[in-house]
């Protein structure tokens, strides 16, 4: 089975790109629907994040608010004063999450020994997991795309999307570095820039050149 890692900025479109590649046969898993079901109520993760940063995350319902949390940990308006927890967050997220990608990509593995198995995840380099992928491949588009499409995804203007884009990005390695990274690893950048076509094509490419690749 080959271990492919799908990773880029906020909002660069990263689901997208994995879309295409699950209707070329490959398997996908999110890594924020990962985080999402663990910081569902009776979760141990969900108490964690509870009790770190405090019940004032938590809608009516006892379920976590999620923006109110991003605020918190990336240092927005409602974390103001508090400066950036992101790192505290990640601390208690990241390693079932990086546990639960594991085992996913065994039970496909065990399913199918000649699969393609993704897994979408923003911060693969960051949090140091790149080493667990065979190949990654690096989504990126235009700064004001990216905010223009978080403003239409969080519903929110467009300048409170620059600015919670810059604090998002400010999380994550710089461009540069990723690129660094990525060619060390002999990885793929998909440019979303440009049309679903134009990404269309560039992901089938990418996809040729990843069946071509040895199964691990």
């Amino acid at each position: 089975m080959l271990k492919v890692g799908l990773t880029g900025g906020v909002a660069v479109g990263k689901s997208t790109v994995g879309e295409m590649f699950v209707k070329l046969g490959a398997h996908l898993i999110q890594a924020d629907q990962i985080a999402r079901e663990l910081m569902s109520p009776g979760q141990p993760v969900y108490d964690e994040v509870v009790r770190h940063f405090g019940e004032g995350i938590l809608n009516p319902d006892r379920t976590i608010n999620r923006p109110r949390l991003a605020g918190l940990a990336f240092g927005g308006m409602s974390g103001a004063g508090e400066g950036p927890r992101v790192q505290e967050l990640n601390r208690i997220v990241h390693p079932e999450v990086i546990r639960q990608q594991e085992k996913w990509m065994d039970q496909v593995g065990r399913r199918d020994p000649s699969a393609v198995a993704i897994v979408e995840a923003a911060l693969i380099l960051e949090a140091g997991t790149a080493g667990r992928f065979d190949k990654l491949v690096v989504v990126t588009c235009a700064e004001e795309q990216s905010a223009e499409r978080f403003a239409r995804r969080q519903k929110v203007d467009l300048a409170a999307a620059r600015a919670e884009v810059r604090r998002r990005a400010a999380a994550q390695l710089p461009y540069g570095e990723k690129l660094r990274a990525l060619k060390a690893a002999k990885g793929f950048v998909i440019d979303n820039s440009g049309t679903l076509e134009q990404t269309e094509r560039q992901v089938q490419r990418v996809w040729k050149s990843l069946r071509r690749l040895p199964n691990r």
